[in-house]
């Protein structure tokens, strides 16, 4: 039987949403008046079915502690839970995270014992809202090592993510992070092959960009951060192309990372219209 556990990285300083983020983590920064931006993928998840969910915290945390323990109660006949894992330090380690993949890595210990088949890997600063469930039938269909989510996206829009290039399967040939302004990338366009309302060209949206969201196999996570390697977006998926079955998810569906004050502000004022 299958068991996916979700795991949202909500450790991240937020210095571009600085002084949101002054005394908070910016997934407990305050979005849409009663809401905080970690609520969004937790919210997914628990639509979507999949109900045990860590939240992994670093940095400026207690508000987001604090939020998660009054927001999140499930009765107690129900297997789900809302469960927070702050970095601490072990006899093994003693250092803070050092990227997303190494939180998860330095978690393991914590991850292992609910015996997952699966994990759902999930940023805890974005919008959007998606079909985790979908996502995860067209994983095991496809008999996928590790699936990474994408939407597409402008030329302009490229050099501020991370790029990935399809073939004509959906499986991931290439990965590109944050491209050099004025860079050639005209070989990462999706394929042609690929359906006219996916491949936009009235809106010029021929790339397609990772969201940070990711299914793994539960042992190919353990081989795939049995490393020093820090970072899931910058290190893990462009290393496990050649040696995993990488698979796209294309999402077509609204979707913002809320990373600056300006797309903070956009995306409230967009959720007011």
């Amino acid at each position: 039987m299958e068991k996916v556990l979700t795991v949202v990285l909500g450790g991240g300083r937020g210095e571009r949403l600085f002084p949101l983020t002054r005394e908070r983590a910016k997934p407990a920064v305050p979005f849409g008046a009663k809401y905080r931006l970690v609520d969004i993928p937790i919210s997914n998840a628990i639509n979507s079915g999949f109900r045990q969910i860590y939240i992994l915290t670093q940095f400026n945390s207690t508000s987001l502690h604090n939020h998660i323990a009054n927001t999140y109660i499930f009765d107690s006949f129900s297997r789900g839970f809302v469960e927070i894992l702050a970095a601490e330090q072990t006899f093994e380690r003693s250092n803070w995270y050092s990227g997303t993949a190494d939180a998860v890595r330095q978690n393991f210990i914590h991850l292992r014992p609910q015996v997952p088949t699966h994990y759902l890997i999930l940023s805890g600063d974005q919008l959007y809202r998606m079909d985790f469930k979908d996502f995860f039938v067209k994983h095991l269909k496809r008999s996928a090592d590790i699936s990474v989510a994408v939407t597409p996206i402008s030329h302009e829009k490229a050099q501020g993510l991370g790029i990935l290039k399809i073939d004509t399967e959906g499986r991931v040939v290439k990965f590109l992070e944050k491209p050099a302004p004025g860079e050639d990338i005209s070989e990462m366009k999706i394929p042609d092959t690929q359906p006219s309302q996916i491949r936009d060209r009235r809106k010029k949206q021929e790339y397609l960009a990772s969201m940070g969201i990711y299914i793994f196999n539960a042992q190919i996570m353990e081989e795939a951060l049995d490393n020093e390697l820090e970072d899931f977006g910058k290190h893990i998926i462009p290393a496990s192309i050649e040696r995993y079955s990488v698979n796209s998810y294309i999402f077509p569906g609204f979707w913002e990372d809320i990373g600056t004050i300006k797309s903070f502000y956009k995306a409230n004022i967009d959720l007011c219209s």
